[in-house]
């Protein structure tokens, strides 16, 4: 069945700006730059971090192990990253 990716991308877009609101809170002036990028969470986020000095990863999503110390995704982009990756516990900032 057909999907219209611009109300995802749009959605996906208010998503990351409510975050980043919420996680930026009193510092909005430290620097970002925010990208919804479509694809596969852990082979993005590795491309992603190929030049970076550090990769920050939440440490579990909400699969079907949610209550995992470590999930799939972050898992993944420890064992593969080429930069140093930290892993930040839901609720730790």
């Amino acid at each position: 069945m057909p999907t219209d990716y611009s109300d995802v991308e749009k959605q996906a877009r208010g998503n990351l700006r409510r975050t980043l609101d919420e996680t930026l809170g009193e510092h909005p002036e430290v620097p970002v730059a925010p990208q919804v990028v479509e694809g596969q969470p852990t082979a993005v986020l590795t491309d992603a971090a190929r030049d970076a000095d550090l990769l920050v990863v939440g440490s579990h999503g909400h699969g079907a192990f949610a209550g995992m110390l470590l999930g799939s995704v972050s898992h993944h982009c420890v064992q593969q990253a080429t930069c140093p990756v930290t892993v930040v516990r839901a609720g730790a900032i």
